[in-house]
């Protein structure tokens, strides 16, 4: 995929062979960006993987890697194969010297509990608790699970296992005992540490009960469950004898040091399993070299994140947005990370915007779906704070469209500060597509051309490239350092799942569909098994749902099939906006004009929200079983259980 980038722009403010105006970097931004040199795609396409040494300069290793990729035995590369590293070094013990006593984490919980770690308070827990592990029996190599709401000791555990060499396996705290026991068991996991219980809003929740009734099962055996204090006198939660007190063993081994295990590049660093909501749990393993040689570039060049910043990442640490932008990213340039328990509207619809302003936070990095919670809330919120510190703004998890863009721009960015719209996934490890700020300008709705080093391509079902605008399959051509290094099932189920083999050699398939435009810019059509077939046409939700949304007081919309081939929307409105008939034909004019008549949804069924996972997700199969009338299971790892209901509820009305 060739970029025209800043030498194709047209001086009118236009991309090169597009009409569809560009928003260019301010350049007192570009002045001071970390990336701010244009022959950066040039030389990283001169140099190959080569180039990727910028990246893995930015780590001090143990011994030092001379070969940067082995690419012997494809699909299964090797990143930086004969050097040696530890990540919790990198990322807490070689800041000691210049940054002791700056913060590296500042933490806000439910109940309006604050916590402060400098880098020196975080080497002091993250070693007392190593020595602890180690004493509890785990080795290098053992798999750990962590199973913990965004609390402080999560960044510390997951910190603890890598500094002795113990991969580990994060399991987000919402979901169910039953999804619990299977990643624990798919892992070969021996240890766990998880808490009593966390706060949703004012009630407290019994985590320990998931844990207990995962323990259950008769294939989980563990060694030894290591027990978070999170809820105090709120909950009685009483241990057995194999369970052990976190406080207790962090105070009994305060002040000891625990020399951090040189690992090869190679070496497992964690495993992370896909969320089970659309088939069968895939345990995704990132090597310790490459996967935190690429967190770090593109933290610093992407999100341009110094340790003079205060950053914030507002993704949970349950996925990997979490682990390689909340955890592993911030920590290894050195900067200070904002971790946040609570919900954006607990106690009140302003509480992120309170938290920019009181911490300064200078990079905000969020999801689109959380953009749309803030301009449905009403932009009185943002605006009624001061979010000058704000310098630069980044989305994450799907696609944006121009409106939640510029909305964004305007009312958390001030109108002024950059904004990276950024595409990567659990197995790429890290951002593969998106602007560098300080050079690219930016397109609102469009994810942008991939990364310097990022060979990605849309084609079509013989692997062609397609046309500009026309859709295809997103595929990344050669390898890069975060991607995934296999899967815990096995190579058959890697090479199966990943992998397309041609004459031009091997292609990952990310399972994405997208177009891209002449000057590269690629948009992210969703999932390429997100389509519906109407009337013997085949819809890609995505291109349905960003015409609904195009309709003025439209903040977000989903689109399924019902049992009998007809398109049912549902749709969500501002506070502001009353749905009503004319808004109803108002969507349908808009699909007819951006798809055609065929598209013209058959119900429009207005609801306060959509169910969606803890990490975001729109839950459409959820909502396909509401419109055909079919039973449901268990809804309560959804964010947002309580939706479920009024949809039922707004169907049967419709």
């Amino acid at each position: 995929m060739d970029y025209a980038g800043v030498d194709g722009r047209r001086t009118d403010g236009t991309a090169a062979g597009d009409d569809e105006a560009v928003v260019e970097p301010p350049a007192a931004f570009s002045d001071r960006a970390v990336a701010n040199d244009p022959e950066l795609y040039e030389a990283f396409a001169e140099e190959g993987p080569e180039a990727w040494r910028r990246a893995a300069d930015l780590l001090d290793w143990e011994t030092d890697y001379e070969t940067v990729l082995d690419d012997d035995d494809p699909p299964f590369y090797e990143w930086f194969p004969d050097g040696r590293l530890n990540a919790a070094a990198n990322c807490v013990d070689r800041h000691l010297d210049e940054r002791r006593n700056q913060l590296a984490i500042r933490w806000f919980g439910k109940r309006g509990e604050r916590r402060s770690y400098t880098y020196l308070d975080l080497h002091r827990e993250v070693n007392a608790l190593a020595a602890g592990l180690r004493e509890l029996g785990v080795e290098e190599d053992d798999v750990v699970t962590l199973y913990l709401p965004m609390i402080p000791e999560l960044p510390i555990a997951m910190l603890a296992c890598a500094r002795i060499g113990a991969p580990h396996n994060v399991v987000f705290a919402g979901l169910s005992a039953e999804a619990l026991a299977t990643r624990i068991d798919a892992a070969d996991s021996s240890y766990l540490v998880t808490c009593d219980g966390y706060y949703r809003r004012e009630d407290a929740f019994n985590q320990k009960s998931k844990a207990d009734n995962a323990r259950l099962r008769a294939d989980i055996d563990l060694s030894a469950t290591v027990v978070v204090d999170r809820l105090g006198d709120a909950l009685d939660v009483p241990l057995s004898d194999d369970e052990h007190e976190y406080e207790s063993i962090v105070e009994a081994h305060d002040g000891e040091t625990v020399e951090p295990v040189a690992r090869d590049a190679t070496d497992l660093l964690f495993v992370m399993y896909t969320s089970g909501t659309t088939g069968r749990p895939k345990g995704v393993e990132h090597a310790t070299g490459g996967y935190l040689s690429h967190v770090a570039w593109t933290t610093r060049n992407v999100l341009d994140v110094r340790p003079d910043d205060t950053y914030w990442c507002a993704a949970d640490i349950g996925w990997i947005t979490g682990h390689s932008y909340g955890v592993y990213g911030p920590l290894s340039v050195g900067t200070t990370s904002v971790l946040y328990e609570g919900s954006p509207d607990y106690p009140d619809r302003d509480r992120v915007w309170d938290l920019i302003e009181r911490n300064a936070v200078s990079v905000f990095y969020t999801s689109p779906t959380a953009i749309r919670s803030f301009m449905k809330w009403g932009a009185e919120y943002p605006d009624a704070h001061d979010l000058s510190s704000i310098r630069l703004l980044g989305t994450v998890g799907e696609s944006i469209t121009p409106k939640a863009w510029r909305w964004y721009r305007e009312h958390v960015g001030g109108g002024e500060a950059p904004i990276v719209d950024t595409w990567w996934q659990t197995e790429t490890g890290a951002i593969s597509l998106a602007t560098l700020p300080g050079i690219t300008p930016m397109k609102p709705g469009k994810v942008g051309p991939p990364l310097p080093g990022i060979d990605a391509r849309v084609v079509d079902e013989d692997g062609e490239p397609v046309d500009p605008g026309e859709p295809g399959y997103l595929t990344i051509g050669a390898p890069w350092p975060g991607m995934l290094r296999g899967l815990r099932e096995g190579d058959e189920r890697y090479r199966r799942e990943y992998w397309l083999e041609g004459e031009d050699g091997w292609r990952y398939r990310t399972g994405d569909g997208a177009t891209v435009d002449e000057d590269g810019y690629v948009s992210i059509l969703g999932r390429v098994d997100d389509v519906i077939n109407v009337r013997t046409h085949r819809f890609n939700t995505a291109e349905l749902e960003s015409a609904i949304v195009g309709a003025d007081g439209v903040t977000e919309a989903a689109v399924v099939g019902d049992d009998d081939g007809k398109i049912v929307a549902y749709v969500t409105t501002r506070g502001d906006v009353d749905p009503d008939e004319p808004l109803r034909d108002a969507i349908g004019e808009g699909l007819a004009r951006a798809v055609g008549d065929v598209a013209r949804p058959d119900r429009v069924v207005f609801t306060p929200d959509l169910p969606k996972t803890r990490s975001g997700k729109i839950m459409r199969r959820l909502l396909e079983d509401i419109a055909r009338g079919d039973e449901f299971g268990d809804v309560s790892a959804l964010r947002n259980p309580e939706v479920v209901g009024e949809i039922e509820s707004a169907v049967r009305e419709e």
